[in-house]
């Protein structure tokens, strides 16, 4: 099974919004590989750092 998640993925998994993302990523908070058609492609390490950054947000 390839360890890359595609954005779509991510954001059904996470349950965070792709624009989030994509903010995200803009801000260094998590970082993603370009495929060579300059999709993002994340690995599944992203899963819990979104999480975390999900549960700062709430406290």
């Amino acid at each position: 099974m390839d360890s890359m998640l595609t954005i779509a993925d991510v954001s059904r998994r996470s349950g965070v919004a792709s624009s989030a993302l994509r903010f995200y990523e803009e801000r260094g908070l998590i970082a993603s590989e370009r495929a060579g058609s300059g999709h993002r492609r994340y690995p599944r390490s992203v899963l819990r750092r979104i999480a975390f950054i999900v549960f700062a947000q709430r406290i």
